[in-house]
């Protein structure tokens, strides 16, 4: 993944994997392209539940007697 794409916001990486999907659920693309953007879209899925992980764990730290606690996501 470029180093660009590793440091879109959450919701700009969501938003560009909203469009891939669109994209593929278009029809109009050819195998080749089709799988391209696949991976692609496989790549900001992944960044996106690495932001969700990160976010999770911060919260998990900022509580209010500053204890940890798990969250069950």
């Amino acid at each position: 993944m470029s180093e660009a794409a590793e440091t879109l916001s959450f919701e700009a990486t969501l938003a560009e994997l909203e469009k891939i999907v669109a994209q593929l659920e278009s029809g109009d693309l050819s195998l080749e392209a089709s799988l391209d953007l696949f991976e692609k879209g496989q790549k900001l899925a992944q960044q996106c539940n690495v932001q969700l992980e990160t976010a999770a764990l911060r919260v998990e730290q900022l509580t209010s007697d500053g204890e940890i606690m798990e969250l069950d996501l």
